[in-house]
C-alpha cells in the first residue's frame, strides 16, 4: 500500500547492504507483505530468501514512538525468541548506524507460509482466532519489570505509561497543525481512572496481532510472528484490542477461552478490565486519527480507513468508559 514513510531502495543499494552483511550477492529483489510504514524486500541471494527491511530515512517525521522503532524490533525478536512463546525469523544482519542509507536497516530469514484463515472483511474463523489469541496469552506471561516503549521512557506503572504515550500522540497531532479534542479527551478519562491503570501488572504487549503478521509456516513447524515492532511492555488487556477487532469486549468470548486457557493468570470481565480495555482501544484509535497526518493524504485509501477504524474504537471506547463512572 502506498505510504509517505517508505524509503526507496534500488537494486544498488540492495547489493551494498547484503555485501556490509556479509551475505552472497543478492539475484533477485521485489515488494514483500502488505506493511504501510517501513520498506520490506524479498531477496534471493545464494539460493535463499530473505527479507530485508529498512526503516523510513532519518528525515522523514514520523510519530514520536515510532522513532527508533526499527532498534526496537530487533530488541523484540530477541525478546520473543528467549521467551520460546513462539517462532519468530531470525535476524541476521542488522545496521543502525545510518552511513550506507540514512535509515535503520536488518536482514532476516524469509518466512514462507500462509497466513491464519479470513473472510473478505479480514475477519478470521474460529480456528484462526483461537490461534492468535492464545498466542497473545502466551506473549502476555511474559512478564516485564518497567512500563512503556523500549525506544522510549521507562516507567514505574501503566497510568505514568499511558498518559506518556497519549500526550506524546497529541503532540504529534499538533506539530502537523491538527488538535486532537478526542486525545485530549481521552487524557482526561485516563487521569479520572488512575487508580485503575496504576493496578494493571507489567507485561509483554505485542498490540498488533492480525492474520498479516502470523504464519502458519509452509515446512510444518507451526506458528510464526513477524513484525513485533509496534510492542510495548505495559496493560495486557491491550492485546484484547485487536482480537476480534469488530466485536464489543463481551462479545469476544472466543478469544477469552482461547487466551484463558494458555494464559498464566486467565482474565475475567470485570468493571477495572472493561475501562483499562477501553482505555487501550481509545489509544489504538488515537494513534490511527493521528498516524494518517504523517503516512496518507485524503486521496490514499489509508486516509479513510484510519477515519473509520478511529471512530469505531472511540465509540465503543468513550461509551464503556462514561457508562463505568
Amino acid at each position: 500500500m502506498k505510504s509517505r514513510t517508505k524509503f526507496q531502495a534500488d537494486f544498488a543499494l540492495i547489493t551494498e547492504m547484503f555485501a556490509k552483511a556479509g551475505l552472497p550477492a543478492p539475484e533477485h529483489a521485489e515488494p514483500l507483505g502488505a506493511g504501510e510504514f517501513n520498506t520490506v524486500m524479498s531477496v534471493t541471494a545464494g539460493a535463499k530468501k530473505y527479507a530485508l527491511k529498512i526503516a523510513p530515512s532519518a528525515s522523514t517525521p514520523v510519530l514520536r514512538y515510532e522513532r527508533n522503532m526499527m532498534q526496537a524490533e530487533v530488541y523484540w525478536y530477541d525478546a520473543i525468541a528467549k521467551s520460546g512463546a513462539v517462532a519468530v525469523p531470525t535476524v541476521i544482519y542488522s545496521d543502525f548506524s545510518r552511513t550506507l542509507a540514512p535509515a535503520d536497516w536488518f536482514i532476516m530469514t524469509q518466512i514462507e507460509g500462509v497466513h491464519p484463515t479470513t473472510d473478505a472483511m479480514g475477519n478470521m474463523d474460529r480456528a484462526a482466532t483461537e490461534l492468535l489469541a492464545g498466542l497473545a496469552a502466551r506473549l502476555n506471561n511474559v512478564h516485564c519489570e518497567k512500563f512503556g516503549y523500549v525506544q522510549g521512557k521507562e516507567h514505574d506503572d501503566w497510568h505514568s505509561a499511558i498518559r506518556a504515550m497519549v500526550c506524546d500522540l497529541i503532540a504529534d497531532a499538533s506539530d502537523k497543525k491538527k488538535s486532537s479534542r478526542r486525545g485530549k479527551k481521552l487524557l482526561r478519562y485516563i487521569d479520572f481512572y488512575a487508580d485503575v491503570l496504576r493496578k494493571a501488572e507489567c507485561r509483554m504487549v505485542n498490540f498488533d496481532l492480525w492474520s498479516a503478521n502470523v504464519f502458519l509456516t509452509a515446512d510444518g513447524g507451526g506458528l510464526c510472528l513477524i513484525d513485533p515492532e509496534r510492542s510495548f511492555r505495559g496493560d495486557r488487556i491491550a492485546d484484547f484490542v485487536c482480537l476480534e477487532m469488530t466485536k464489543k469486549l463481551d462479545d469476544k468470548c472466543i478469544s477469552f477461552a482461547a487466551y484463558n486457557r494458555q494464559s498464566d493468570s486467565p482474565i475475567s470481565i470485570t468493571r477495572e478490565i472493561k475501562i483499562r480495555y477501553a482505555v487501550a482501544a481509545a489509544y489504538l484509535a488515537l494513534i490511527q486519527e493521528v498516524e494518517k497526518y504523517y503516512r496518507y493524504t485524503p486521496f490514499m485509501f489509508g486516509w479513510w480507513r484510519n477515519v473509520f477504524s478511529s471512530a469505531f474504537l472511540y465509540s465503543n471506547a468513550f461509551r464503556i468508559l462514561k457508562s463505568s463512572k
